[in-house]
């Protein structure tokens, strides 16, 4: 029997299975795909190219302390700066300037006063003033469990002038109504909302203020490219279990948990019995309940629980390019403006109302909310030389399609959907920096159902599920499952971005699990040595 079975290989399992690993316990992981890490990881799509699979940029990991904690500088890691980290074009054959996001502030409020006015350039310096200390007792409260008193003590003294009914007020507030209440310029409103939307829900949902907020700490640490691509993390965990001695095992899905007198026994599709004294499942909670179901859980309570987790409509689209130039933003004034962060290619919040509400509704979004991201700039690793890589983003788009229509399944000698998507995507691109759609040499479509597929994540939602107010803190996935346990599963503990603090590449939720499971064991332990004791 070993010590630990983490179920998938996602970051989060790999960040719980280094902490158990830390603390001297046998681990193995097993994974079903045979490439590790889930959405994060890095594939060569196009011959020299390492395109990215999920995530691109690294924005909230860094602000954890788990990179330097687990040391994975030792083992290769290295990130470099996107700055700037963000960047919103001004309109083409305009003489209408850009928006640059700097990790510096006052070079970003000079760029937001040369394109929005000196009134919202000092708007966004209160904003960053203030909310930046408030987002970091944010990132401080998921770096635990959801429990009271966490979270009493992660907010715990921050400054609360109008007292703290008001400052709750704020932090339950929409992003829209935060973003209205400070700004004047649609334009620079767009780009916070576009920002705070990457985590899932509109801006006009109560409580997304905060994700709004999060972009003032980007000019404390900005988002991070990992040299060699977003898979350079998962590859970094990995070499550091494989040091320690972990087994890391691809291509062996596990087809149910099975909970026995003294611990749990993980069947899988080969055939094997792996008998150990805890797991860690860190696939999508979903997946996880049918793995319970099918080793005779209690099917009742799995049924009430899968009834109240809602997954959501689908989130996005992702195109990966392969090109023979950078784009080149007219509004730009140094390329570099426009491709080491995050182009927001929105000017207006009612484009992402309309994509948001289509999705709601089933169906494809009028004009489609783009993210660029052309990494190849900071990163020329990825690409041959004279080749180039850029990623677009688009939100929301359904999973399903209310008309029945299907992304992949075409009459012969007609386009899949999909397809007719990527084009609307990269056309969107092409409108605000004209002639890139000239330079794409090779593309790959991933659709809401094919990130399903291919990832694992149901519904093709990058975030598990909703990243809503009432499936966030202590309410993720579910009340009865928020504390990384499962009622009636002693020894199953539950990590993942279905689990607190959600989607993104975090880590935290990884670190939480593992910590609960090291502390149960070393309290069992002490407890079998006291009945021991003569």
């Amino acid at each position: 029997m070993i010590d630990a079975v983490v179920v998938g290989s996602g970051h989060n399992a790999l960040t719980s299975a280094c902490y158990l690993s830390d603390a001297g316990m046998s681990v193995e992981v097993l994974e079903r795909d045979t490439v590790a890490g889930g959405a994060v990881s890095t594939v060569e799509r196009f011959p020299g190219h390492r395109v990215d699979r999920g995530s691109s940029a690294h924005i909230m990991i860094r602000h954890t302390g788990i990179i330097e904690e687990l040391g994975l500088a030792e083992f290769g890691l290295r990130y470099i700066d996107c700055d700037p980290w963000a960047f919103a074009p001004g309109a083409v054959d305009t003489d209408e300037r850009a928006i640059v996001f700097h990790r510096s502030l006052d070079r970003t409020c000079d760029s937001i006063a040369a394109a929005c006015g000196t009134a919202d350039a000092n708007a966004y310096r209160n904003f960053v003033h203030t909310w930046g200390p408030r987002s970091e007792r944010t990132m401080r409260a998921f770096g635990g469990p959801p429990t009271g008193p966490k979270l009493l003590r992660s907010f715990w003294g921050l400054g609360a002038p109008d007292g703290g009914s008001m400052l709750s007020r704020e932090f339950l507030a929409t992003g829209d109504s935060l973003l209205d209440e400070l700004f004047s310029s649609e334009r620079l409103k767009a780009a916070l909302a576009w920002f705070g939307a990457q985590s899932g829900p509109p801006m006009s949902e109560p409580g997304t203020a905060p994700m709004v907020g999060f972009a003032a700490l980007m000019h404390t640490l900005p988002p991070g490219r990992a040299i060699g691509g977003s898979g350079a993390l998962t590859e970094a965990m990995i070499a550091r279990l494989r040091r320690d001695g972990a087994a890391v095992t691809l291509g062996d899905a596990v087809t149910s948990l099975v909970r026995r007198p003294h611990g749990w026994t993980t069947r899988t599709a080969s055939g094997r019995a792996i008998d150990s004294r805890i797991v860690v499942a860190g696939c999508h909670i979903l997946t996880t309940l049918d793995l319970l179901a099918d080793g005779g859980h209690d099917a009742d309570r799995i049924a009430r629980w899968r009834s109240t987790i809602r997954v959501g409509p689908g989130i996005g689209t992702a195109v990966r390019l392969a090109t023979d130039a950078l784009p080149v933003y007219p509004s730009a004034d140094r390329i570099e403006d426009g491709t080491h962060g995050l182009a927001l290619l929105v000017r207006d919040r009612s484009q992402l109302r309309l994509a948001h509400g289509h999705a709601l509704a089933g169906d494809l979004p009028p004009t489609p909310a783009v993210l660029g991201m052309s990494f190849t700039a900071i990163d020329p690793t990825i690409a041959p030389p004279g080749q180039h890589q850029v990623s677009l983003w688009s939100q929301w788009h359904p999973h399903t399609l209310a008309d029945g229509r299907q992304w992949r399944s075409v009459a012969p000698g007609e386009r899949s959907l999909a397809e007719f998507e990527a084009d609307r995507i990269v056309a969107e691109m092409d409108r605000y920096a004209p002639g890139f759609a000239d330079t794409v040499m090779n593309r790959y479509v991933q659709s809401p159902p094919d990130i399903e597929r291919e990832l694992g994540l149901i519904g093709g939602n990058i975030m598990h599920l909703d990243m809503s107010l009432d499936q966030m803190m202590m309410w993720r996935p579910h009340p009865q499952l928020a504390g990384h346990r499962v009622p009636g599963a002693r020894g199953l503990y539950l990590t993942g971005a279905s689990t607190h603090p959600g989607g993104g590449v975090m880590a935290a939720s990884g670190r939480s699990a593992a910590r609960i499971a090291i502390a149960d064991a070393r309290a069992s332990r002490r407890r079998g040595f006291l009945r021991r004791k003569p």
